[in-house]
């Protein structure tokens, strides 16, 4: 392996074992990226993915972007890469998948491991920038492994099978969850859009239709009140106009014309003669009946 990158294993290790199996040992370093590379190690292989993602680095830097800072939880079963303000979970690069591991010995500031994204099974090579503590953190993901690797053989591989059925079962339920939310959503548009649909608009009546004939008229009924229909612009029709003619008024609103009513000196003595024959006579008739 090139002196370049190297992980000295001559060295006692820095954590005791219990912090990195019950526990983790956190760092907070920058990150420069991840990207992705053809083989699973080698030391030509992750300087050109440094030198990659620093070029990438210093052109975001000029139009003004900062490195973020994050926080790596290293333990016996992987590294996890949380936001270090949030304490969001960006990346978890679980051990077992972790194929690399070198700390840059002309850079005391520059790290980096190779992990096999479980879901493109492609190989990611991951650069930190560590402020001169690069070498310590690669001991320590050295430390994780020879813990992690002891505990396989102790439990004659059964643990690491049961990390990956609680890993797969994790990722699931990520999945279900995602589901979930997405159709609760979709469930309450319905119910905006029905609520919507339903609501009649300002000022309009809402009346039940009535019945009508065979020519399309509401049938007379004595005991029904009459209901106004509506008109096309879904407004009640204005009252009538004309009232009923009074029987006591004839059509020009005169008192109806009785001759027998009219006083001896409305008429001449001949016609008022004849008027009286007539009222004798209607006197009489009615006497008779």
């Amino acid at each position: 392996m090139n002196r370049a990158f190297n992980r000295k294993k001559d060295k006692s290790w820095m954590h005791t074992p219990e912090a990195l199996a019950k526990h983790y040992i956190p760092y907070n370093v920058k990150f420069l990226g991840n990207t992705e590379v053809e083989a699973p190690k080698g030391t030509e292989v992750v300087k050109d993915a440094v030198r990659k993602l620093k070029f990438q680095r210093h052109i975001k830097k000029s139009e003004g972007q900062k490195t973020p800072k994050v926080e790596l939880q290293i333990s016996i079963y992987g590294v996890k890469i949380l936001d270090l303000k949030t304490k969001e979970v960006q990346h978890n690069c679980q051990l077992h998948r972790i194929s690399f591991c070198a700390d840059d010995k002309t850079d005391k500031r520059i790290f980096t491991f190779i992990c096999k994204d479980s879901e493109s099974n492609k190989h990611l090579c991951f650069v930190f920038d560590s402020e001169k503590c690069a070498e310590e953190i690669t001991l320590t993901i050295g430390q994780a492994f020879d813990l992690a690797y002891k505990k396989f053989l102790e439990s004659g591989g059964k643990d690491v099978e049961t990390r990956k059925q609680i890993g797969t079962l994790q990722k699931r339920i990520q999945e279900l969850e995602s589901e979930n939310s997405e159709l609760k959503q979709q469930l309450q548009d319905l119910e905006e859009q029905l609520m919507i649909s339903h609501v009649p608009p300002a000022g309009s009546l809402s009346m039940k239709p009535q019945s009508t004939d065979v020519f399309d008229m509401v049938p007379f009924s004595p005991v029904t009140p009459l209901v106004p229909t509506l008109a096309s612009n879904g407004c009640p029709p204005p009252p009538p106009t004309t009232l009923p003619p009074d029987i006591s008024k004839d059509l020009f609103g005169a008192e109806p014309f009785d001759p027998f009513t009219c006083g001896s000196a409305d008429f001449p003595p001949d016609i008022q003669s004849k008027l009286d024959e007539m009222q004798r006579q209607r006197w009489r008739g009615s006497k008779w009946d």
